[in-house]
C-alpha cells in the first residue's frame, strides 16, 4: 500500500542502515506511547517489590484504622515537611546521576574526535614531501600508517571493554584460560586491529587503551624523525593523544568512583520512612482511598530513585546506558571508508574523494 509518495506504508517500521551513524541512530518510531512501557527500558522490576510492600504496609494501616476505638491518623502538616527533605535529596541524586551519564558520553565524544583528527592527519600528511624511495620503501610506510590507524580503532574497543571490567580474552588474545576445557576461549571482537605479536598487561595493572596509546606516540615520533611531520604538526597530534588519554582517564574516574555510601544510606532511609509515615498522614482523610494513593506516591519516588541507580555507571549493556557498541561500530565503519579511499588513491599523494565511484560499501578492517 503506496502513501502517495511512492513509499510502502506498511515497511515503514523497518530499519533502513544509512552512513553515518547506522547503528547508533535510532530508525523506527515508537510503536507503543512511552506511558505504557512497562518492560524493556523501564524501572518497574526494580522498584515493585518497596512498592508492593508500602502498598500493603498502606493497607494495614487502614484496616486497623477503621476497628472502632482506633485512629492511626497523624497531623497533616507532618506529610509536607518531610516531603521538602525527600524531594532535594532525590533532584541532587538524579541530577548527580545524570551528570555522570552526559559526561562520560561527551568524554567518549572527545575520544572519537581525537581519533577522527588523529586518522586524518596520518592519512593525509605521512609521507615525505619530495621522496625517490623504491615503491618497496613506500609499501613498507603505507604499511605503517595503516597499521597506526587500526590500533586507533582498536583504542575504541579497548576502552569500551575497559569501562565494562570486560577482561580477559575479550581484551588479551589468547590468555584467557577456561577451567574446565583449558582451551583459550573468546576471541577479541578487535583481535585483527591489534599489533601482531601484541601482548596486554591487563593483569599487571597496565589498561590496554594506554598500552596502545605508545604505538601511536611512537609512530608520530618516528614520522617526525623522517621529516614527515614538522615540529608544530607532531606536537599538535600529541595534544591530540594527551586529550584522548585524558578523556579515557576522566571515563575511569565515573567508572571507579561511586556515589558515596554514607550518602545512598541515608537517602534509602529517609525515602522509606517517608512513605511509611505517608499512611498515617492520609488515613484519616481517605480511609482505604490511602492505599491506592499511598502506591501511586511511593512507585513515583521511588522510580526516580531507580532511574538515578540506572545512571550512574553509564557505561554497560542496558537500554538506558550509552550506546557504546553501536557508536564504536559506526566510526569502525566510517575509518574503514577513510582506509579503503586513502588505499585506492595509493597513499597520502593522491587527491582522496575525487573520481570515486559512487554506491561503494566500505571494506571491513
Amino acid at each position: 500500500m503506496s502513501n502517495g509518495n511512492g513509499v510502502d506504508a506498511s515497511r515503514h517500521h523497518r530499519r533502513k542502515p544509512t552512513f553515518p551513524f547506522a547503528k547508533s541512530s535510532r530508525h523506527k518510531p515508537r510503536r507503543w506511547p512511552l506511558a505504557l512501557r512497562f518492560i524493556k527500558g523501564a524501572i518497574h522490576g526494580a522498584i515493585i517489590l518497596p512498592v508492593a510492600l508500602h502498598a500493603l504496609f498502606a493497607a494495614l494501616i487502614a484496616f486497623i484504622d477503621q476497628r472502632p476505638g482506633r485512629s492511626l491518623g497523624l497531623p497533616n502538616s507532618t506529610i509536607p515537611s518531610l516531603s521538602i527533605v525527600v524531594g532535594l535529596m532525590l533532584v541532587f541524586r538524579n541530577k548527580t546521576s545524570y551528570d555522570r551519564f552526559w559526561d562520560g558520553r561527551n568524554y567518549l565524544s572527545v575520544i572519537i574526535t581525537s581519533v577522527r583528527n588523529l586518522t586524518r592527519s596520518f592519512l593525509a600528511c605521512s609521507y615525505k614531501a619530495s621522496s625517490d624511495a623504491p615503491p618497496s620503501t613506500l609499501a613498507a610506510e603505507m604499511a605503517d600508517t595503516e597499521r597506526v590507524v587500526r590500533i586507533l580503532i582498536a583504542i575504541l574497543y579497548a576502552t569500551k571493554n575497559h569501562l565494562r571490567a570486560e577482561w580477559g580474552a575479550r581484551i588479551i588474545p589468547g590468555t584467557a584460560i577456561s577451567p574446565n576445557t583449558g582451551i583459550a576461549t573468546l576471541q577479541p571482537e578487535y583481535n585483527d586491529l591489534l599489533p601482531s605479536g601484541f601482548e596486554g598487561s591487563d593483569d599487571g595493572g597496565v589498561g590496554l587503551p594506554l598500552q596502545l596509546t605508545f604505538f601511536v606516540e611512537q609512530y608520530i615520533k618516528r614520522c617526525h624523525d623522517q621529516g614527515m611531520f614538522h615540529a608544530p604538526q607532531a606536537s599538535q597530534m600529541q595534544v591530540q593523544l594527551n586529550a584522548l588519554v585524558d578523556a579515557y582517564g576522566r571515563m575511569e574516574t565515573i567508572r571507579l568512583t561511586p556515589i558515596p555510601i554514607a550518602h545512598l544510606i541515608h537517602q534509602k532511609q529517609v525515602l522509606a520512612l517517608f512513605c511509611c509515615i505517608l499512611p498515617f498522614g492520609l488515613v484519616e482523610d481517605l480511609n482505604w482511598w490511602s492505599v491506592p494513593v499511598v502506591t501511586m506516591v511511593t512507585f513515583t519516588l521511588y522510580g526516580i530513585d531507580g532511574i538515578g541507580s540506572r545512571l550512574e555507571d553509564p557505561f554497560g549493556h542496558g537500554r538506558n546506558d550509552i550506546k557504546m557498541d553501536h557508536i564504536v561500530e559506526d566510526i569502525r565503519n566510517e575509518i574503514a571508508m577513510l582506509l579503503e579511499e586513502w588505499r585506492r588513491v595509493g597513499g597520502s599523494r593522491g587527491a582522496m574523494f575525487i573520481g570515486r565511484a559512487r554506491g561503494r560499501s566500505p571494506v571491513g578492517i
